[in-house]
Formats: structure tokens, sequence, C-alpha cells
């Protein structure tokens, strides 16, 4: 019962991170206006986007099928870590609960790399 339990804490974990990177691939998607936008006030490209769009929708989709979960969720770890500078502005408190949101994200995304997909994944981790 107690591995049963633990396996479906690792799989609704990585569904609830993988819903975070296809939504936010999504959004891009969709509305790419506010992230371009925020490429653009930091002075990087605003073309970014789009690799930022086929990753955050490959690496979401590995997660939630179970497929090299340890790679994917460990450049998801760095990925995080990177675009939480974009939020790193100390006198707006929203931009900052942002960034160490990303930070947690992270370390969510570690955890995963480190332990792996778990039991039920369509390429269980050794």
């Amino acid at each position: 019962m107690k591995n049963r339990l633990s396996d479906l804490a690792v799989l609704t974990g990585r569904l609830l991170i993988a819903a975070l990177f296809v939504g936010g691939a999504l959004q891009k998607g969709v509305d790419p206006g506010p992230a371009k936008a925020l490429l653009a006030e930091r002075g990087w490209p605003v073309w970014l986007i789009w690799p930022a769009l086929g990753f955050n929708a490959l690496a979401g989709l590995a997660l939630i099928v179970g497929v090299h979960v340890r790679l994917f969720a460990g450049l998801l770890a760095g990925y995080c870590a990177v675009t939480s500078l974009f939020h790193f502005l100390p006198e707006d408190p929203w931009q900052m609960t942002i960034f160490v949101k990303n930070w947690a994200i992270a370390g969510g995304c570690l955890v995963l790399a480190a332990h792996g997909a778990g039991r039920f994944a369509l390429r269980p981790d050794a």
C-alpha cells in the first residue's frame, strides 16, 4: 500500500508540474504579447519566446507520459532558475512571489530529476 501511494504521489506531482509548462506553452502560443514584452523589457530577443514555447510543450509532455523524466526535469529546473531572474524585482512583492515560486518549482523538478518518473510512466527510470 505504501509503495502504491508513493507511486501515485510521483505521478500526481509529475502531472501538476507538467500542467504548468504545457499551460505556459499554450499561453505563449495564444497570446505571445506579454511574454514578448517581458523579454524586451529585460533586453532579451523577443524571438526567444518560440524556443521557450517548444521547450515548455516538449518537456511538459515528457513529464506527462513519463519519458526521459530525469533529463527533462533537470532541464526544467535550470529553465526555472533562468526565468526567475525576470521576476527578481525586490520593490514589487508580486514579482518576488513569482521569483520564489520559480525556485520552488525548480526544487520539485530536481526531486523528479533525482528520483525519476516512478512506476506509472511509459519508460520508468531505473
